[in-house]
Order: C-alpha cells, then structure tokens, then sequence
C-alpha cells in the first residue's frame, strides 16, 4: 500500500511539473502574440491583472522547482522503503529455506547435489529480491504511470493519443514472446552455476589428492571450462537483451514522428495548446514510451527472478517425508528394545537394498551387524533413527512402531556415529556437547574419557577450548572418530548406533576404544557394524547380511563354528588363529 501510494505522488508530481511547464508557454507564448489564445489556469488559479509576464514566469519557475525538490526527496524515500522492504523478505526467506533444510529427510539430500542447495540460497534467494525490486515494485509503478498517463492524454486530446499509441499493442506481444524465449536460457545458466560451485567445492575440499597426484593443471582446466560455459551462457541472454531493447526503443520513437505530424497540424489549425497540449503532450508520449520501454527490463527480470524462485520454493515446498505424526507417542523414559519385522527398504522403486529383515535386540544388549560392502548395514541403522521409514514392515522401540512416535524424543533416546562424521568450525568441548549445549565440563570430559579422547584433547593448544578448525582439519581420522563418539555417549541416551566407529583407528587405539565401547555400551541397547572381528567379537549377537537379506545370525563363537561369511572374514583377518578348512572366500567381503 505504501508503495502505491509513493509511486501515485511520483506520477502526480510529474504530471504537475509537465502542465506548469506547458503553462509557462502558452503565457510567453501569448506575452510574444496577443492574438493567441490566453493561457488556460488549473482550477481557475490566475495571477493578479497588474502582474508582469516576467513575474508569472518567476513564480511558476519557483513551483516547478520546489515540486522537482519534492519529487526527489520522495524517490529517495521510495528506494529506502522499497529497499527495505527487499532487504527483509530476503532475510526472512533465506531463514525460511535453511530452516526447511533441517525439516527434511535424507532422501531429499539424496535427490540433490550440495553445490545446488548451496547456490540456490547464495544466488536464487537473491534473484527473488529482483523479483520484488525489479518485477513487483517497478511493475507496479509502470502500470500505474501508464494508466494516469494515458487518462491524461486521452483528456488532452483522444485522436492524438490513439494515433500515437497505434504501436503499442505490438510492443506487448514482442515482449510476450521475448520472454518466453528467455526463460530455458535462464533455467540453463542455473544449472550451469550448480556446476561450477561444485566444481569449486571439489577444488577446494579435495586439494590434498589435487596436490598428491600432481593435477593442479587439470583441475585449473576444468574449473576454466566450467567458468567459459557459465559465461558464455550469460553472454548470449545479454546478447539476446542487447538486441531487444534497441528495437524497443526505435518503435517507441515512432509514436514521436506521429506527435510531431498530426499534433503540428492540430497545433496550427487551432484544435490545440502547444504549451499545455503539444508541449505537455510530448513529454507525457516520452514518459510513457521510457515506461514501456521499461517491459524490456521487467521482461528480463521476471525470467531471472522466476527462475531463481522456481529453485527456492523447490525447496519450501518440498514435502516433509520424516515427522511426527499427529496424536504422536511421547516416550519419556526408553528400556532400548528394538525389533525388526519383516522390513523392506529401497532408496528407489524396484532396486531393494532390505529385503524381509526380522529380528530383535533386547534392552542393554549389544548386536553386531556384518556384511560386504554394499549389503545394507548402514541403511539397516538409518531405520532406527527414521533418518528414511521402510517400504515395508516395521521398525518398533519399545513396542511402539517409531512412525508413530515423537520424532525429537526418538532422536533423543539414540545416540549416533556415522563412518563420516561431521565436526563444526568450532571448539572440542562445543562438538563433543553439540546434542546437550547445556552439558557441563565434566559431563564432557567424562564422555572424552570414555571414547578415550581425553588424552589427545588434553595435549591439544588450549585443551577443550582449542578450536578444531573447518570438517576437523586439525585433527587425524582417529582422533575425530573418537570425539564422534565422546558426542553420543555425552547425550547418555538408551540405544547406541555405532556405523563401524573403528574404521579409522589405528591397532593400538582400537584396543583403547574397545574397552570405552564395552564401558559405553553397558546398560545400553547397541547396534554396530564393523569390518574387524576384533571389534564384532564384542557383541552379545551378531547377524549377517548378504545382498539385504539375514544369512547368519548367532554369538561370535556360535558364528566361528559356521562355515559361512563370517568365518571367511575371520580368516581374512586372523589367518594364524581360525582353523583352516576347505571353505571358499566370499566374493565382495571387505574385512
């Protein structure tokens, strides 16, 4: 509303400016020719009989001077509302879309790229602000200019309006399609844009095999690419823009050859003012010739700005597949019992990753889950949590199916380490506490005590306040692995998931993390999977899975009277220790 009405005063002033200015002509056009015809005063306003021309004109000079003061000191105050009004939309709409982030599941993750959801809230998000400033606030004032100027022209005189503007009917549908024509171009240099991020992102993250293979030289030659063809695309929309606006343009003076004949003509034969209809006339055909020629950069606008809103409301309206249901159950207190019941799960329609896996872990309990890569046990794990809900079956905690269960207090009752876990930019102790901020110094070096991560944090520059830098880059693989599980031990929750939490160990601190997970894991409801049988041997019961599917299922002594994969693991791994039998190694089992 107060946009309209700032741009409603803008058009009033103008037009104001225009017919004082005509009015100052026909009175030194009469002061020059008595014989023309006397000046014609807005609302019957007319300066004092013994008045000198030179003093009428002073004083509408004097006017058309203070209404161009206020006409500026009101668009400036146009931009600073208008500016602010982006500003906050924007803000507010780039908090909308990273708070949507964290509400969805993984399987959006899975569906798109990191460059692109990056880009679309550092280059779509500010596209939207061109649709506010450059579509909405300056459509709004093109309209509005056109509708009062074309009013105003049509009082002054209606033939000559119609005559002049025979050729705008034309310039609409040119802009119509020239936009059309603009919009796969567009929707083109954003995908193109996806690439170099992630071009640039691959760059910079995976400099140490850049530098280790010594192809630098080709990583500059791909980067280089990917920057030519984002800039080639957006060379060819400004081409496209570069032809379109001077053709514009060159129909909009048109309508001034047209003003110039017929205008003259009526002009002379009387039928018309030249101060207060030709001259007044003239500025208002130009003004509304620069406001259609205006359409030309709405026009752009509205194909960069769509675009780029397109990707960002991709993301707001992007269905939240993992919440709470309605009427959920709380569970304030979890015993740890988690039961699989014939539970189907695929990433895609038709290619199963979980075919039919049943079977139960007690409370306080720690089971194993094993198999060659690829056979399902991560995404085994990411059930339970309901980072994805299976296809078919159910997960149940305590009885309860977690689908119908509070999201928070499931996630809550589960303490996680990935095999890629991820730190913050920030100090040990505000990792180690990221699920309980409001945990204590010694809760926090009580849970590094029990990942045995207290001795290296200790040695660390500024102990737990040391800063670990970007992704832990000032840390080793081990030694981020351990902190990973110094965080969930830290939230002391009913049931552990351990996704091969010693991958990145060496052998002699493997031996110290295996005595901290025994500790951690006591009283808790464990799921773990593991390559090294060291580590498996730990487990109260362990099953196997091959291509989805439960093979084997039994203690680690149980198993290693088997013949199966797990005991073709164990002779992978402990050669001198397994009795050697005439059994085939598994193909495709990573031990």
């Amino acid at each position: 509303m107060l946009v309209v009405c700032e741009q409603s005063l803008l058009v009033g002033l103008n037009l104001g400016g225009f017919g004082l200015t005509g009015l100052g002509i026909d009175v030194i056009r009469h002061h020059t020719d008595p014989t023309s015809s006397q000046p014609s005063w807005p609302l019957g306003l007319q300066p004092p009989a013994d008045s000198s021309p030179m003093a009428v004109i002073t004083s509408l000079a004097i006017m058309i001077l203070a209404l161009a003061i206020l006409n500026s000191l009101l668009r400036r105050a146009a931009l600073i509302s208008a500016g602010r009004l982006v500003q906050n939309i924007i803000a507010d709409l780039r908090t909308q879309v990273h708070d949507r982030l964290q509400s969805l599941g993984f399987r959006f993750f899975d569906d798109h790229r990191t460059s692109s959801l990056i880009n679309r809230v550092a280059a779509d998000v500010p596209a939207v602000r061109l649709f506010i400033d450059g579509v909405v606030i300056q459509g709004l004032g093109v309209l509005l200019s056109l509708a009062v100027y074309l009013y105003y022209m049509l009082q002054v005189h209606a033939r000559l309006t119609l005559a002049c503007l025979s050729t705008t009917p034309l310039l609409w549908v040119i802009a119509v399609n020239f936009s059309r024509k603009l919009r796969p171009a567009y929707q083109r240099a954003s995908e193109l844009s996806d690439e170099l991020l992630l071009t640039f992102s691959e760059s910079v993250q995976g400099m140490q095999v850049t530098k280790g293979f010594g192809r630098e030289a080709d990583r500059i030659g791909i980067f280089a690419a990917a920057n030519r063809a984002v800039t080639a695309q957006k060379s060819a929309i400004f081409w496209q823009i570069s032809l379109f606006q001077p053709a514009i343009g060159l129909l909009t003076q048109v309508n001034m050859l047209v003003l110039l004949g017929y205008g003259g003509y009526l002009v002379i034969h009387g039928e018309l003012r030249l101060g207060e209809g030709l001259f007044v006339f003239a500025n208002l055909l130009q003004q509304f010739a620069n406001q259609v020629g205006q359409v030309t950069n709405i026009t752009n606008s509205i194909q960069a700005s769509l675009n780029g809103a397109r990707r960002v409301f991709e993301v707001l309206d992007a269905p939240i597949e993992i919440k709470s249901p309605p009427q959920a159950v709380r569970l304030p207190k979890t015993l740890g019992e988690i039961r699989f019941e014939h539970v189907c799960f695929g990433y895609r329609p038709g290619e199963p990753v979980l075919d039919d896996v049943s079977f139960s872990a007690e409370p306080g309990r720690c089971m194993a889950i094993v198999g060659a890569t690829g056979a399902g046990k991560s995404t085994l794990l990411n059930l339970v949590p309901r980072f994805y809900d299976p296809t078919v079956g159910r997960v149940l905690i305590d009885g309860h199916d977690v689908r119908r269960l509070e999201l928070d207090d499931l996630r809550r009752s589960i303490g996680v380490v990935f095999q890629e876990n991820f730190l913050f930019n920030h100090t040990v102790a505000a990792n180690i506490a990221f699920g309980h901020p409001l945990a204590s110094r010694d809760q926090i070096e009580r849970a590094a005590h029990k990942a045995a991560a207290h001795q290296f944090i200790e040695a660390l520059p500024q102990g737990y306040d040391t800063v670990i830098g970007e992704f832990g880059s000032n840390l080793s693989g081990g030694q981020r692995q351990r902190l990973a599980i110094a965080r969930a031990i830290l939230t002391d929750p009913a049931i552990l998931i351990l996704d091969d939490a010693t991958v990145s160990i060496d052998a002699i601190t493997e031996q110290e993390i295996l005595v901290a997970m025994r500790q951690a894991t006591r009283g808790r409801t464990t799921l773990v999977t593991a390559h090294r049988i060291s580590t498996l041997s730990l487990a109260d019961f362990v099953i196997v899975l091959d291509q989805g599917r439960i093979v084997q299922q039994g203690s680690h002594d149980e198993l290693m009277r088997q013949d199966g994969h797990y005991l073709r693991a164990a002779r992978l791994q402990w050669p001198a220790n397994v009795p050697q039998q005439p059994l085939e190694i598994a193909r495709g089992w990573h031990g």
